[in-house]
């Protein structure tokens, strides 16, 4: 019997017993499972010259053939069994060290553990070999190869040796630090916040080797860390001096032969609505009544194509930022400010050359006409949100000095008031039908805050959408369709760049069901038109509930994301069958090549390549991903700034995520997120419930579940890592007792 045992294991090629030689050599037939070679080839690579050896490899390509791990393609070339095992997909870290390979026709995710890593980083494109498959359970695989990095250039604090040195990247999804020989040090000194740059990670090191290229100061500080944040998602900060130069060399002047060209609309009535602390005014509203009784309603955009000029230097810079980034304390445009803020900027009592949208609207909001063209305008006024709200609440001509622009008190036209006023009640028409049609209505939050001259921050707010906002969307929204239909619907098909946002998955629908059942919310999804006024019906039953931001945080979460293609799928969120961005060319640069492709389709010029605008759709959302990246990452910075000063301070908040590791906090009153872990929660051993959302005490069997009101107290900020850290208080019921 014993001798039976003995038999069948020496027959097992285990890592053990031949010293991990049989791994090496599968490793060899994984990087190129597509590949037959021989065992010459094998011990070329193993670099295994023993006769010894030599024939222990032999052995072992018999045994893992007989295995199944390997098939003979002939007598003497052997070739990986189970290339429908290998996928290409793209690595999502955890910040646990570990990883899932994202394949875009699988259902699930391959999870890899980070001993299977093999060198690849958080956004890497790979090959991955799946050797776990199971029903009811997750795939799980190694990565073969790194097929092409996500980034090369990261952002760190350098900490060196006597030779050498190390940067450690702040990021949760940076499980490795990068070694810095002296050669490529430059000079940087020690504790500064450096960007390095990654050269190569071979096989058999734990690090990667990297060069210091820029050194961007000391950790902690506003302007480094401004700067980090850019520097870490490659994103630029100034414009070369070339291109600078190019834009200011620009004849920003109008002519008259060019309004010739033109439709001429500079006595029409003209006023555009922004945020108070706004520079470029990407568009403007005309409004003027008809002798039958309707309104012609003009959707004005800055011309920016008409100075951005296709295969020139600025057109080139352009398509590489394809947006403008709004960190917390400034803006990195997308053109230089002598367009952004100057040419392009549809600024009051001054003409402009622009892109219009004009619309013969009812009374009842029904558009009976539409032209598009270019044009040249003069804008009559400018009104900050809050003037315009003033207007629509008021109905009053008298802006008071309180809510005024300039901090004084004003009289606005009566015209301009009647404008502003019968505009708001036709958006709101519009809105209403949009909502019927099955759009889903999401009040955007936004977190403000209040700054020093040193950029400080001296308060944090929320700022949500009002009628004054939803104003100017509805009227976007209108010419964003209404161009994208003109283009989408002309036979034969015109290539155009849309933006398309898709359904939402099912199990991220029965996801939410299950968080917001717990709420006493019952959802309904069983077609498109169900699923979305269900969420309407759930997004509005929770405002003002304590569950209002975490259900409006999923709900979110639960739809797709948008993207830009040339291929039309229509935009769910918004229930248009057709949709494109056109209204914001200074800040996109998707708007500028709508403007570019609509022009040419009204000159009747052929259709334009499919393939060249396909590409330029993908790096274009690609960009806007980093940039509302970075532009989150500023909000965190200066959340984690704020709190800062108010360590040991009380406040209450809302569970925002639960894991096993502890649980996430969001402050009420200022949006601030922080993390309670797990091991510091002292009046009982916690464990995470996943089932539940939940974390529960062994001893208590006391409950933290998502969406529970709970009070902390702020432990330990950290600007560099950008973390807060808070010490739980209990759940309000709890705290409400022990106070009485």
């Amino acid at each position: 019997m014993s001798k039976k045992k003995k038999d069948k294991k020496s027959f097992q090629a285990s890592p053990d017993r031949d010293g991990g030689l049989s791994k090496k050599i599968l490793d060899i037939f994984k990087k190129q499972p597509e590949k037959s070679v021989d065992f010459h080839y094998v011990l070329e690579k193993l670099k295994i010259e023993d006769t010894k050896t030599r024939n222990k490899v032999i052995r072992l390509l018999g045994q893992l053939t007989a295995k199944g791990q390997l098939k003979k393609v002939d007598d003497k070339k052997f070739q990986f069994d189970a290339v429908e095992d290998f996928h290409t997909g793209i690595i999502d870290m955890t910040s646990r060290g570990d990883a899932y390979v994202m394949v875009e026709d699988m259902e699930q995710d391959i999870y890899v553990s980070n001993k299977n890593l093999n060198h690849a980083l958080d956004g890497d494109e790979v090959k991955v070999y799946v050797f776990k498959k199971r029903e009811k359970s997750k795939s799980e695989g190694e990565v073969v190869s790194v097929l092409t990095r996500n980034k090369t250039d990261f952002v760190g604090v350098l900490h060196k040796q006597e030779k050498f040195g190390f940067v450690v990247v702040a990021s949760s999804k940076m499980y490795t630090d990068i070694f810095v020989p002296n050669d490529k040090m430059h000079d940087a000194k020690d504790g500064l916040l450096v960007k390095v740059r990654l050269l190569q990670w071979k096989d058999k090191d734990d690090s990667p080797k990297g060069e210091i290229t820029e050194v961007l100061g000391v950790p902690g500080e506003h302007e480094t860390e401004m700067h980090a944040i850019l520097a870490g998602y490659g994103l630029p900060e100034q414009f070369p001096p070339e291109v600078e130069e190019f834009a200011n060399g620009i004849d920003t002047k109008i002519h008259q032969s060019e309004i010739k060209n033109r439709r001429d609309l500079r006595d029409t009535l003209t006023f555009t609505i922004d945020p108070a602390d706004a520079k470029d005014f990407d568009d403007a509203l005309s409004f003027k009544k008809m002798e039958n009784g309707n309104f012609e309603i003009g959707i004005h955009i800055a011309d920016v194509a008409h100075y951005v000029q296709p295969g020139t230097i600025l057109d080139e810079e352009a398509y590489n930022r394809a947006t403008s980034i709004y960190l917390v304390d400034r803006v990195v445009p997308m053109l230089p400010e002598v367009l952004s803020n100057g040419a392009c900027s549809l600024r009051p009592n001054e003409e402009k050359y622009t892109f219009s949208a004009l619309f013969e609207v009812t009374k009842e909001g029904k558009v009976k006409s539409e032209w598009f063209g270019r044009t040249v305008t003069y804008s009559d006024a400018r009104f900050a949100y809050e003037e315009a709200q003033y207007i629509i609440d008021s109905e009053d001509k008298h802006i008071p000095a309180e809510v005024s622009l300039s901090k004084k008190a004003y009289d606005v036209q009566p015209e301009l008031v009647e404008a502003v006023t019968t505009l708001n009640t036709l958006a709101k028409t519009m809105r209403k039908k949009r909502m019927q049609q099955g759009a889903i209505s999401f009040d955007k939050v936004e977190v403000k805050f209040h700054l020093d001259e040193d950029n400080n921050p001296q308060g944090v707010y929320v700022k949500t959408s009002q009628d004054a906002n939803k104003l100017i969307e509805e009227f976007m929204l209108l010419a964003n369709r209404k161009v994208s239909e003109f283009i989408g619907k002309r036979k034969p098909p015109k290539t155009f760049v849309y933006r398309c946002h898709d359904e939402p998955q099912e199990d991220r629908l029965e996801a939410l069901n299950t968080v917001v059942s717990k709420f006493g919310y019952n959802l309904n999804f069983q077609n498109r038109k169900d699923v979305a006024k269900t969420l309407n019906t759930l997004l509005e039953d929770v405002k003002g509930k304590k569950e209002q931001n975490l259900v409006d945080t999923l709900t979110i979460r639960t739809m797709s994301k948008a993207y830009y293609s040339t291929e039309n799928i229509g935009h769910y969120g918004l229930a248009f069958d057709y949709y494109s961005h056109f209204t914001s060319p200074i800040r996109r640069y998707p708007d500028v090549m709508a403007h570019r492709l609509l022009q040419r389709y009204l000159d009747e010029k052929p259709s334009a390549s499919e393939s060249e605008y396909e590409e330029k759709c993908k790096h274009s959302s690609e960009m806007e991903k980093l940039a509302t990246n970075a532009e989150r990452d500023s909000i965190k910075y200066m959340q984690v700034k704020y709190i800062q000063d108010q360590e040991e301070t009380e406040y209450k908040g809302v569970i925002s995520g639960v894991t096993d590791f502890g649980i996430f906090i969001e402050i009420i009153e200022n949006k601030c997120e922080g993390m309670v872990r797990l091991k510091d929660i002292s009046d009982d051993h916690y464990d995470f419930n996943e089932e539940h959302y939940a974390i529960i005490g062994r001893k208590t069997k006391k409950m933290y579940q998502l969406g529970d009101e709970v009070y902390v107290r702020v432990k330990k900020a950290d600007l560099v890592k950008r973390t807060i850290d808070f010490e739980l208080l209990g759940s309000v019921e709890e705290v409400a007792i022990e106070s009485e």
